[in-house]
């Protein structure tokens, strides 16, 4: 398929050992079309061959049916990909390891799983340094853990398919851009003589709420419902309902500037929309390139949108003539791209990478590693809001082809592993260019499971609700408690709060392979948990949990921690209560709320400490707590590294940089942080209005600072913790700048001090 040429140059394995000079001239002509990738003319050159010639050497036989699989499996063709090598493992015991594979996937892709596993622990005891041998080998004794939430997803064929592939797609401006082999230019066409359809195109649709909306009219048809795992309301299995006839609706050509006579696509755009990164194949001024051994690669281009036009289209400094670069995806800031790759140095066919990006420059590629990447194939990154990380693979295990897979970053690394997303997302057949919103409740993918040859098509996903009922009980009397708070805590972290209604009841939606515990806290009740997995399976459509609180005479401390600079909650926050008495330690990690809960039980001392990096840890002392049931609200607030604070009350008189009265007030404050942070640095930022030239209004702004870091230090601040730095009138605030008549309380907002947190402890 079309979106297979990223892997070009991955054929490899036993076809290199293969060293017959073939006579025979029908095997010539296959071999002929096989090395120029002309894959459906060698399919049929090699089945003539195989078919006609009765007097062929059992070496050209050989040779004709390890290429003749191949060409299948380039073609996506499984079923008789699956054909040719089954004869090739009944009639040779002394096959390459490869033909072992590339057996054992097509059998998975074909829903054999039984006999994919059998294939696959022979490819592992003949290949023993590719793991995917013996990881599949132990996948397949049970695939229900890849069906475990497939009750809880909506799928939906698009309208927008057409004859032809259409997949990857991206959001853009309220709709999506894909990639489709379609044509509706009306003109004669070039095809790829890879599989003979025609090359690849960008084009769009306006509105995704058109186009994920069940049941709904869309221009000319409504979307086909597909429900994961089970039959429509017709007794339609889901390909059978993905495949029935629906208009189509009509999708625009992208650009017609970016747009050529070869493949483009997948892209990706900038937050702002205004710059788009995007796959194409080696070309320069119209003329396709290609690499020493004649092979046309893919590049990635960029092209900024000015006028409503896409324009300045120019190639990122780490393609190659020799190697392939592709599919990419911003990162969510903007500040890095994940890309694919056949680069040398990887850990298999196709490998994802990531590279910075900063202010319109581009960085180093780095590899993602091997828990990223395996010995098989990476592609179609996509990065959520979150900053998480989706690609598709063959090389981690899943249900056959290319699945969709997850993996949760913290600081680039794939800190708890990679997920499978499980059916319906992901089938036998290939699953990729998935894109969705930050929970994972809706989006869209491509899949070519309906046919599985050159059938990609884009869906839509909606995935619903697996109910959770929590039931808040008073342990002595056995009634339902009202306006109980319920902390929800997935593995391991707080999560969101809910408040119990009248009948006790709080209720959420949970996800499959979660660990929850739920902590119900009520004034006048010593706090209780409960745990709650969904590692395994249940059918019942709504589940059920019970807390029993028992009356109490500790107390409950409760609060948020925030971040000083902007008071919005903090998460990510470790947040500790000490019994100094007996050196017991309650400790949470807060979640977007910022919340905390614990019990305190009186005639004891506390320390309530709460840490992040790059952030000063926070520490607050309570007295013994007398024996009386109340409630201790703490709000904490956090200084973060690189958090700058205006100083609102220091204001300077007109060309002086002596501490004013009012400005001390505000000083001293400062002052209280850095004595309550002893490991705090800062640097204090003095401006000027933009009266009186640059350079004279640099040097008051650095007088200024110096006067407010010499009021410090004489209060005891050491001064190799301070930074002294003016600016001018670098940074006005107000539009006040040279040339704009402004009022004397305008100019003297921007003389101002402001303070910037250089290092904490």
């Amino acid at each position: 398929m079309n979106r297979f040429i990223l892997i070009l140059l991955i054929a490899g394995m036993a076809l290199g050992s293969l060293t017959v000079r073939a006579q025979n001239a029908r095997l010539r002509a296959a071999n002929k079309q096989f090395d120029n990738l002309s894959y459906v003319s060698a399919v049929r050159a090699y089945e003539e061959f195989l078919r006609a010639d009765k007097k062929k050497e059992p070496a050209e036989t050989r040779e004709a049916l390890t290429k003749l699989g191949y060409s299948y499996r380039k073609l996506q063709d499984t079923r008789n990909a699956e054909r040719v090598y089954s004869e090739l493992v009944k009639q040779y015991t002394d096959l390459d390891s490869e033909i072992y594979l590339y057996y054992a996937q097509s059998l998975a892709q074909n829903g054999k799983y039984r006999e994919s596993q059998k294939m696959y622990s022979q490819y592992g005891e003949k290949q023993g340094q590719d793991l995917r041998g013996r990881r599949y080998t132990v996948s397949y004794m049970d695939i229900s853990r890849f069906y475990q939430d497939s009750s809880s997803y909506r799928l939906y064929s698009l309208p927008i398919n057409s004859r032809q592939a259409d997949f990857s797609p991206m959001y853009y401006k309220g709709g999506i851009v894909f990639v489709s082999a379609r044509d509706e230019s009306g003109v004669v066409k070039r095809v790829f003589n890879w599989n003979q359809t025609p090359f690849l195109d960008m084009y769009f649709h306006p509105d995704t709420n058109q186009l994920r909306v069940p049941g709904s009219e869309l221009k000319r048809g409504p979307s086909t419902a597909i429900v994961g795992g089970g039959t429509d309301a017709k007794g339609q299995t889901a390909e059978e309902a993905a495949d029935a006839s629906q208009p189509l609706t009509k999708a625009e050509i992208f650009s017609r500037t970016l747009n050529t006579k070869y493949h483009e696509g997948p892209m990706t755009f900038t937050r702002d929309q205004n710059t788009i990164v995007f796959t194409r194949n080696n070309t320069s001024k119209g003329k396709a390139g290609k690499s020493s051994d004649g092979v046309k690669k893919l590049k990635l281009y960029s092209s900024v949108n000015k006028g409503g036009k896409w324009v300045e289209i120019k190639e990122v400094p780490f393609n190659s003539n020799e190697y392939s670069v592709g599919h990419p995806a911003f990162a969510p800031d903007d500040s890095k791209m994940y890309f694919v790759s056949d680069m040398p140095g990887g850990f298999g066919g196709t490998d994802l990478y990531v590279v910075e990006y900063t202010n319109g420059q581009w960085g180093t590629p780095v590899n993602l590693g091997k828990e990223i990447n395996t010995e098989g194939n990476e592609m179609f990154p996509f990065a959520d809001e979150n900053g998480n990380l989706y690609f598709s693979s063959d090389g981690h295990e899943g249900l056959g082809g290319l699945d969709v897979f997850y993996a949760e970053l913290k600081d680039g690394v794939a800190y708890k592993g990679v997920q499978n997303a499980g059916a319906p997302i992901n089938s036998e057949k290939d699953d990729f260019g998935f894109i969705t919103d930050k929970y994972r409740t809706s989006g869209f993918f491509s899949s070519n499971r309906k046919k599985g040859v050159s059938d990609d098509d884009i869906y839509s996903f909606r995935r619903t609700c697996k109910q959770l009922n929590i039931l808040v009980y008073d342990a002595k009397t056995g009634t339902p408690i009202e306006s109980a708070d319920v902390r929800i805590m997935r593995n391991g972290a707080n999560q969101d709060l809910r408040i119990t209604n009248v009948d006790g009841r709080a209720e959420i939606c949970v996800e499959a392979n979660t660990e929850y515990e739920f902590r119900a806290v009520k004034e006048g009740f010593a706090l209780n948990s409960v745990r709650f997995s969904t590692l395994t399976q249940s059918a019942k459509p709504v589940l059920s949990v019970s807390i029993y609180l028992e009356r109490t005479e500790n107390t409950l401390v409760r609060g948020v921690v925030k971040t000083e600079v902007n008071q919005k909650p903090a998460t990510g926050v470790k947040v500790t209560l000490r019994n100094e008495k007996d050196k017991s330690e309650q400790t949470v990690t807060t979640g977007p709320d910022g919340g905390y809960e614990f019990n305190m039980k009186p005639g004891a001392p506390y320390t309530l400490t709460a840490q992040k990096d790059r952030y000063a840890t926070k520490k607050t002392q309570y007295s013994k707590v007398k024996k009386k049931s109340k409630v201790v609200t703490d709000s904490l607030g956090l200084y973060g590294v690189g958090d700058v604070y205006q100083l609102k009350n220091i204001y300077y008189d007109l060309n002086k940089f002596f501490i004013r009265a009012d400005a001390a007030k505000e000083l001293d404050h400062v002052l209280a942080i850095l004595k309550e942070y002893p490991q705090m640095q800062i640097e204090l930022r003095s401006h000027t209005d933009s009266r009186a030239p640059d350079t004279y209004n640099v040097r008051l702004s650095e007088n200024r600072a110096r006067a407010a870091l010499d009021y410090l230090v004489q209060r005891g601040i050491e001064p190799k913790r301070l930074v002294a730095r003016g600016y001018g009138e670098s940074e006005i605030i107000n539009g006040c700048v040279d040339g704009v008549n402004c009022s004397e309380d305008e100019h003297q907002q921007n003389r101002r001090t402001e303070f910037k947190i250089l290092a904490v402890q």
